[in-house]
């Protein structure tokens, strides 16, 4: 067995307070801390594009919603087990139990569909600058997952893991772990600086949105190896089966993209080529009206 040299020992509890028969969890205070700094990086940088104030916020509480509903949705159905005897429990998400992919296909379809309904302008550059936001909010959601040690991981055979002391932990008694959350945490602020660089460098919009799919799905696909979640097909997880089949889509979106200018631009060039063709030649004389008889 490897001799782990640095064990960080968490030994939080996962509840910070109870009141009103209310458990007020890490996980709770950081899922909630991460959708109001995302929503807030995602409205600085829609302000930019100037977008109104009313749209930025209704859009933001759309994505919130279905995205919380989409991740505690996921999650039930992975682990009904843990619900089908006390249905109740289902809307317990306080004191944890999400499932990241979840929230994102739920708060993409919520906020996708609220734009549409009501004529958001530019929605691609808008699901732009809504992946930064996410990103940014999904690392500091991880905080409280660290905190909580809900997500097992495999034993770990580095030189450094992370150890839960508290008896009221999930992960209490395991033996030093893969940080495999602290891992996806990492990867997505480094997420965050690709997609600023995209975002500001790549003019084309929907392409920063589309590379925060594919970058997102390759770190989950590779972090999942270590974490002990249920499998499901193929000795994959729930998560790496969502993250192979949105590789591709996001890749091909972004060849498409980066090959195909933006629709003004394509109505513009026709435009010019239909008044370069009813334009006359250079050098050629108008047609003059022949001189009527008598």
């Amino acid at each position: 067995m490897t001799n782990v040299l640095l064990s960080i020992k968490i030994g939080l509890d996962p509840t910070i307070v109870k009141f009103a028969g209310l458990d007020i969890t890490y996980h709770g205070l950081f899922t909630a801390l991460g959708v109001i700094i995302g929503v807030a990086i995602s409205a600085w940088l829609a302000r930019k594009l100037a977008y109104p104030e009313d749209m930025i916020y209704n859009v933001a509480l759309a994505l919130v919603i279905g995205g919380i509903v989409g991740a505690r949705g996921l999650y039930v159905i992975e682990h009904w087990s843990m619900f089908h005897h006390d249905l109740g429990k289902m809307f317990a998400i306080n004191t944890g139990g999400i499932s990241i992919y979840g929230g994102l296909v739920g708060g993409a379809v919520s906020a996708w569909s609220y734009a549409m309904i009501t004529k958001v302008p530019n929605i691609p550059r808008g699901a732009d600058i809504a992946g930064i936001g996410a990103i940014v909010g999904m690392a500091v959601g991880r905080i409280g997952d660290i905190i909580n040690g809900e997500h097992y991981a495999k034993t770990t055979s580095l030189p450094w893991g992370v150890l839960y002391t508290n008896v009221n932990s999930p992960s209490f008694g395991r033996a030093a772990q893969h940080p495999a959350v602290a891992y996806e945490m990492i990867g997505d602020l480094v997420i965050f600086f690709i997609l600023l660089v995209v975002y500001f460098r790549v003019p084309r919009a929907g392409v920063t949105f589309f590379t925060y799919v594919l970058l997102y799905a390759i770190l989950r696909t590779a972090v999942s190896f270590l974490r002990l979640d249920n499998e499901v097909f193929l000795g994959l997880r729930t998560a790496q089966l969502i993250g192979i089949a949105t590789m591709l889509p996001a890749i091909v979106m972004i060849g498409y993209l980066l090959r195909t200018p933006p629709a003004a631009e394509r109505r513009a060039r026709s435009a010019r080529r239909r008044g370069q063709a009813e334009s006359p030649p250079p050098g050629s004389q108008p047609p003059t009206e022949e001189p009527s008889a008598g």
